[in-house]
């Protein structure tokens, strides 16, 4: 076939198209049939001519380009450059005729024009595609194969001439229009949204480019003509349009107002996204919301936080906090007006109940318990417990506790341990009115949140453990299990070692009942009838915080009980030494000298003034002490309680003046002391053994002076474990790991932490390397 009847070929084949083509781009219904002689005709053609060898194809510059074919395995039989720029062509004059006419409009009259061309436009050219779906396969491929990077599917072609004829002109005053009606749906105004969904649809639809990770697939989509012709403008109108709404609102209206607007608003920008952009604006979007609504205004909204603080207003703060986090690190100011105001509100508190409570361990643990529950409830509430703002009440929490009007008063950080232990003793003691048994588990359980922020634990360990001990001794504890349950809680929280000597003191207990046992057995089996009614506690001396009593003359009518038991247990534990605890001792005596009789409740130094009453029934205080040994100091104070009870009687003295401020030192030891026989009393069981609050006082002191040196052969411990597991350290990293190791228990410090250190020197556990002076080597 020559060259010119090539030609006629093609121009009938494109006249029988050029007809069908005008019925899709101008939307008349087409019938299947017809559609099927559409492809057909561009299917015949593509295969004709299977001796040419030459095609001409108008590139994307409009020059003409030559591919020469000779291998018939190559594809050279397939011709359509021409069809293609036929098509293209039309394209281009079809799209110009549109473009002119739609130039002038503005606004929606501009959107509802390009929408409406574009969604048939699209439409048609997918039609198109399809019919010429055999070109795209053959000739199209092997173009784009050859290296020819400007030919594309029909389809893509089509949106490339949209891109270049209609869109290039009138994107400036599509892109405007959508805009303004953005807009006025922000001003509360009413919509036709489907508009700018349409153009949206466009802008997504046009965004293409080479696909380079694939020879088989010519382009992939992007959304460049998106972002860069209606994204960036869109995200530079939102900013100014909120900045302005910002500036104008917080003028008129309450910051709670504000943020309540601004969560409004977020929603209605996601809920614009969802509409009518495209799902890839959302993120940048929000972020540019936030970043002027929130992170611009973070200063009035932490003002506000303070604000809503100050006045409980706790309701509003969970929307606040909710905007402040979605800003990157916006919550750690957040976080310490939380800690300042609970720490302030703490202080404040104690502060006001201070001068009752540094004398009332329930009023001042309750008081703390109490700011504690409340705050956690506003963490839990106002910000769903994130760890963050638990950890601000944490840290709020131990500095009031540890340092506050109360403690600074008692001259001592330790104040706040010691309140706290005698919290327990109240509420483990036998007739503690502090609480109804159902809730002492949960009291237990706040306690437990004290003791976590107090940092001085020793000191706590040291008063409990004292107290649990009279508690045992004295036979006051309301329940063992609580007893128990309460060290279990203590032991979880800082382990076996903390509670190792309580425990020991309840195992000694149940041995000591056992040994009763046996030894009234050992009674029997010797038929030693000269004791007295007598039980005991053998308590190991490393556990139980007592010291030996002081010597005293033991009365004729114990001393066969005494020997009796002394005998018994030194035989059955041979090398084992009996210290007696006569200060922590307690009996009764029954009176005879009285028409009615009356059992006197006493402790063992009382019995023993009173039992010398059976060989004289007045005695001087000096006689008193001579007879007894007991130091005088104490004995003034066993014979003040005497007397008090009307049990004995002083001549020396005036009764009205022991109902006043008479002290155990105004007593003289020329005083005359008698019993008074005429005692009487409305109870028939009475206890003389009161606590004395001055030996209490000394016990409480007594504590306090041994806490240092406690902590010092802690301190000394933990240097040389730290030491003989490392061999040699540098003197700060010693002092850091020894900080690190103590700092459960109590803080040591540092100056302490070095005199411990010249101390293990000076006894030879350590020694200053003789080259580096600021390392330690530990002497095995």
């Amino acid at each position: 076939m020559s060259h010119t009847n090539r030609h006629v070929k093609l121009d009938e084949v494109w006249a029988k198209l050029l007809d069908g083509i005008n019925h899709v781009y101008q939307f008349q219904s087409m019938k299947k049939q017809a559609y099927m002689l559409l492809y057909t005709h561009v299917y015949d053609y593509c295969i004709s001519n299977p001796n040419q060898s030459k095609t001409s194809v108008t590139n994307t510059k409009g020059h003409i380009g030559s591919s020469n074919r000779t291998n018939p395995q190559d594809g050279a039989n397939i011709v359509g450059g021409e069809l293609y720029n036929k098509l293209k062509y039309y394209l281009k004059n079809y799209l110009e005729a549109i473009c002119q006419s739609g130039v002038d409009f503005q606004g929606e009259d501009v959107l509802r024009f390009y929408t409406n061309r574009w969604e048939k436009y699209q439409f048609s050219s997918k039609v198109m595609n399809d019919f010429c779906s055999y070109i795209n396969r053959h000739w199209v491929q092997r173009e784009f194969n050859s290296g020819r990077k400007d030919i594309y599917d029909i389809y893509t072609m089509a949106m490339e001439t949209w891109q270049k004829v209609v869109f290039q002109p009138l994107y400036k005053q599509v892109t405007h229009a959508c805009l303004d009606l953005i807009k006025s749906e922000r001003n509360n105004e009413i919509i036709n949204t489907r508009l700018i969904s349409g153009v949206i649809q466009s802008y997504v639809a046009l965004g293409f480019t080479e696909d380079t990770t694939n020879n088989n697939q010519m382009t992939s989509p992007t959304l460049t003509i998106y972002k860069d012709f209606f994204e960036i403008q869109f995200l530079h109108d939102t900013e100014q349009f909120y900045r302005l709404e910002a500036a104008t609102f917080l003028v008129h209206n309450s910051v709670t107002e504000y943020l309540r607007k601004v969560a409004q608003r977020l929603d209605e920008e996601v809920h614009r996204v969802q509409s009518y952009l495209h799902p890839s604006t959302l993120s940048v979007l929000i972020k540019k919301v936030e970043e002027v609504l929130i992170r611009d205004q973070l200063d009035v909204i932490y003002t506000e936080a303070k604000t809503l603080l100050r006045d409980e207003r706790h309701q509003d703060l969970a929307p606040l906090y909710k905007l402040v986090s979605r800003v990157p690190n916006a919550t750690n100011e957040l976080k310490n007006i939380v800690e300042n105001h609970i720490y302030e509100m703490g202080i404040n508190t104690i502060e006001r109940v201070s001068g009752t409570a540094i004398n009332d361990p329930k009023l001042y643990i309750e008081t703390t318990i109490d700011i504690h529950k409340k705050y956690l409830k506003l963490v839990q509430d106002a910000f769903g417990g994130e760890q963050g703002f638990t950890a601000a009440l944490d840290k709020a929490c131990g500095k009031f506790i540890n340092n506050n009007v109360v403690t600074q008063t008692a001259g001592s950080t330790t104040k706040s341990p010691e309140l706290l232990a005698r919290y327990c003793d109240a509420l483990l003691r036998k007739g503690s009115k502090a609480v109804e048994e159902t809730d002492l588990e949960e009291k237990f359980n706040q306690i437990m949140i004290v003791f976590n922020y107090v940092e001085d634990k020793d000191v706590y360990q040291k008063f409990y453990g004292k107290m649990l001990a009279k508690r045992l001794v004295g036979q006051l504890s309301a329940s063992d299990d609580y007893e128990e349950s309460m060290i279990s809680k203590l032991k979880q929280a800082c382990g076996f070692e903390y509670t190792s000597k309580l425990q020991r003191m309840f195992q000694d207990i149940g041995v000591s009942k056992t040994l009763i046992s046996e030894y009234e057995k050992y009674c029997e089996t010797n038929h030693l009838t000269n004791t007295v009614d007598f039980s005991v506690m053998v308590l190991s001396s490393n556990s139980w915080p007592f010291s030996p009593s002081p010597n005293f003359v033991l009365p004729a009518e114990l001393k066969p009980t005494f020997d009796s038991f002394t005998d018994f247990y030194t035989h059955r534990h041979n090398g084992r030494k009996l210290t007696w605890l006569h200060q922590h001792s307690k009996g009764e005596l029954q009176t005879f000298f009285t028409s009615q009789k009356y059992i006197l409740q006493v402790s063992t130094y009382q019995m023993v003034v009173l039992l010398l009453f059976n060989k004289l029934l007045t005695w001087t205080v000096e006689r008193l002490q001579d007879e007894t040994q007991i130091k005088l100091e104490l004995l003034l104070q066993i014979l003040l309680g005497l007397l008090k009870s009307k049990l004995l009687i002083c001549t020396d003295i005036n009764e009205d003046e022991l109902d006043e401020d008479f002290k155990d030192t105004d007593i003289k030891t020329t005083y005359s002391i008698r019993l008074a026989t005429d005692f009487k009393s409305k109870k028939l069981r009475i206890n003389l053994n009161v606590p004395l609050k001055s030996v209490e006082q000394k016990d409480i002191e007594g504590v306090h002076r041994t806490i240092d040196e406690d902590r010092k052969m802690v301190i000394q411990a933990a240097i040389v474990r730290i030491m003989k597991a490392r061999q040699t350290l540098k003197h700060a990293l010693l002092m850091q790991e020894v900080i690190q190791q103590l700092s459960s228990r109590f803080k040591p410090k540092i100056p302490v932490i070095k005199k411990c250190i010249d101390i293990l020197i000076e006894k030879e556990y350590l020694e200053r390397q003789s080259n580096e002076k600021d390392v330690l080597r530990y002497l095995a």
